[in-house]
């Protein structure tokens, strides 16, 4: 038996970058390198601020914060990070910071990353800059860096989290028990991951996702990601 046929075809693989701290811009949303001092207190009324649930901060790994000079003191551990290198979220029409996310586990040599420490205002949960900062980091991954593999990964209790990166494209690929121990709690790890292969149909069901056509006058959706997926996949069959 050749090595090929073992192994598979030689790549003619080289190392790539690393992410870097650059602006990633939507059109509801842009994603800019965290600055405390410019995104500190909108981030903190973001996350603590009257009507934000207390299950924000549930399944992270720290907070909720017991006032805003920890909170300041944490998002400077975060903005002097490269891995994880945290970005917030700004809304394009407010201007203002309401969320953070990051690219964390960096491996160039391998040509895969994950994204987490994500999390989202209520003012822009379950809506279309949502959506567009989770297409913003896939983007920037697999057409500008170049990347293999993108991974989501999230405590197994995290419904919502484990149904969002099915609906964002992921495809789950496994348990991990005991993986972790967060806040003093044993935590079992759900495995979810798109590679470069899939990449494309993804990228097209996003962008029909969040065209302006896709939404009605009251800000509705008038086809669901998950639909234009399967309608994609219907048409590709047909045709």
């Amino acid at each position: 038996m050749s090595i090929d046929d073992a192994l598979g075809a030689a790549l003619s693989w080289k190392p790539l970058r690393p992410p870097e701290c650059v602006v990633l811009a939507g059109r509801t949303v842009r994603l800019e390198p965290l600055d405390p001092a410019r995104h500190g207190a909108e981030l903190y009324a973001a996350s603590h601020g009257p009507g934000v649930p207390p299950e924000l901060w549930l399944y992270l790994s720290v907070g909720p914060f017991a006032s805003e000079a920890p909170f300041l003191a944490w998002l400077e551990k975060c903005a002097a990070s490269k891995d994880p290198l945290f970005l917030a979220v700004i809304d394009q029409q407010t201007g203002r910071a309401v969320g953070m996310v990051s690219y964390m586990r960096i491996e160039p040599a391998h040509g895969v990353i994950e994204i987490g420490n994500i999390w989202f205002g209520p003012v822009i949960q379950r809506t279309a800059q949502a959506t567009e900062a989770i297409f913003l980091l896939a983007r920037h991954v697999f057409d500008d860096l170049g990347y293999r593999r993108l991974e989501w990964k999230c405590n197994a209790d995290n419904a919502p989290s484990r149904r969002a990166a099915l609906r964002f494209g992921f495809s789950y690929e496994g348990l991990f028990r005991q993986h972790m121990v967060i806040k003093d709690r044993s935590r079992d790890t759900t495995w979810f991951a798109m590679v470069r292969d899939e990449w494309a149909p993804i990228r097209a069901a996003f962008v029909a996702w969040l065209d302006p056509g896709n939404f009605g006058a009251d800000g509705k959706q008038r086809r669901g990601l998950a639909q234009i997926r399967a309608d994609q996949i219907r048409a590709e069959r047909t045709s």
